[in-house]
């Protein structure tokens, strides 16, 4: 049988390049593998390119066999999120690898020795340095195009989960909904009524610098406000809410950005939707150069008729009071303008039915789940 060789893999632009390209290697001719946008999945290895680096630590390791690769998988301490919960948690992500039970063993070996060498005791995972990164393992929906804001992975990698003792932390749950012609009838009735009885209304900007500069870090005050008890986040810094300004803010289609602010202006609620970029990824693997800026500037533009459902947030004082069909009001008209013909909710956990609820008035099918998995490292025998 061949050796397996795990290497700690530095954080220098050629290894981790070697790193993510193994990953979009593996799904070479499967239908349904979204790659990441490269430039991306590199800059989130990096630290000097990564605020999340502020408070965390980590490091990729790779699986050899004959020199060839064939898995990788990154160990994270997020410090702040241990200090939340009281726990010593290491994380794993970023991960792929064959079918081969001695390749799984010694990646999941590489993890529990850095870990236990940092003081860790328990592991969780797959899930990134923070909430803002793709997390879950898919468990079902193998057969449904993935997004670029999730994971995709063969079937058999929970197999290998299972057979290591890995158990159930967290269940995510996704959907698609058609998008309906016209608002909802009762949605519009609620819309007009939340409005009035709160003083709510919606704001739109034509100006990408405009929304940035007036409202930018409003936005990402109310994801850390309003996703504050969720699995595994940790409040955005004054850093990562400044780099992800700059690097969402700048593409958005802004006829799919919706604010709703109160009457002295106070953001209380948005939605943040874009063009669905998973054809164009899979055009361009994922590159930028030579031709797929084209195809992703297309889909930047609206060439898709799938919209992705990327931020939703309303303050805690304002949930359950109807203010989502004051966005999806707004947003309804605006998708049907655009094209767009389904939508994409991305990830939501499974016990969240206050965000499951909003989905009731669509046309709408469950079509993917995926996992986060946990295990003592003291109970983790290889």
């Amino acid at each position: 049988m061949a050796t397996v060789n795990v290497h700690p893999i530095a954080t220098d632009g050629d290894q981790i390049s070697q790193y993510i390209q193994f990953q979009t290697d593996l799904y070479k001719g499967n239908d349904y593998f979204v790659p990441p946008l490269f430039i991306d999945a590199r800059n989130t290895m990096l630290p000097d390119k990564n605020p999340a680096f502020d408070f965390c630590e980590a490091q990729p390791f790779m699986a050899f066999i004959d020199g060839e690769p064939v898995g990788c998988i990154t160990a994270i301490i997020n410090k702040a999120a241990n200090e939340k919960t009281g726990q010593k948690i290491v994380r794993f992500g970023m991960m792929d690898f064959i079918d081969n039970d001695d390749v799984v063993d010694a990646l999941f070996d590489a993890v529990v020795k850095w870990g236990k060498e940092r003081g860790m005791t328990e592991m969780i995972g797959p899930v990134g340095f923070t909430d803002m990164d793709p997390e879950g393992m898919l468990i079902e929906g193998f057969e449904e195009m993935g997004t670029q804001a999730t994971i995709y992975n063969y079937p058999y990698y929970r197999k290998h989960m299972e057979r290591l003792g890995f158990e159930k932390d967290a269940d995510w749950i996704e959907f698609r909904m058609t998008v309906p012609d016209a608002i909802p009838e009762k949605y519009e009735r609620i819309a007009q009524i939340v409005a009035r009885k709160y003083n709510l209304s919606v704001k739109k900007y034509t100006s990408r610098k405009k929304i940035a500069a007036e409202y930018g870090h409003a936005i990402f005050e109310l994801v850390n406000e309003a996703y504050a008890d969720l699995y595994g986040f940790v409040a955005l810094t004054e850093r990562q809410i400044n780099h992800y300004i700059d690097q969402y803010l700048g593409i958005l289609r802004l006829d799919d950005v919706t604010l709703i602010v109160d009457g002295e202006g106070t953001l209380v609620a948005m939605g943040i939707a874009m063009p669905s970029l998973s054809e164009a990824l899979r055009k361009s693997g994922g590159k930028m150069l030579p031709f797929g800026w084209y195809h992703l500037l297309r889909a930047v533009n609206g060439h898709t008729d799938v919209v992705d459902l990327m931020l939703i947030a309303v303050k805690p004082e304002y949930q359950n009071k109807g203010v989502n069909a004051l966005l999806f009001s707004d947003l309804i008209p605006r998708f049907n303008a655009n094209g767009y013909k389904y939508a994409e909710s991305n990830v939501e956990l499974e016990g969240n039915e206050s965000v499951q609820k909003q989905w009731e008035y669509f046309e709408r099918r469950q079509h993917r789940r995926r996992r986060a998995w946990k295990k003592d490292i003291e109970s983790f025998v290889l």
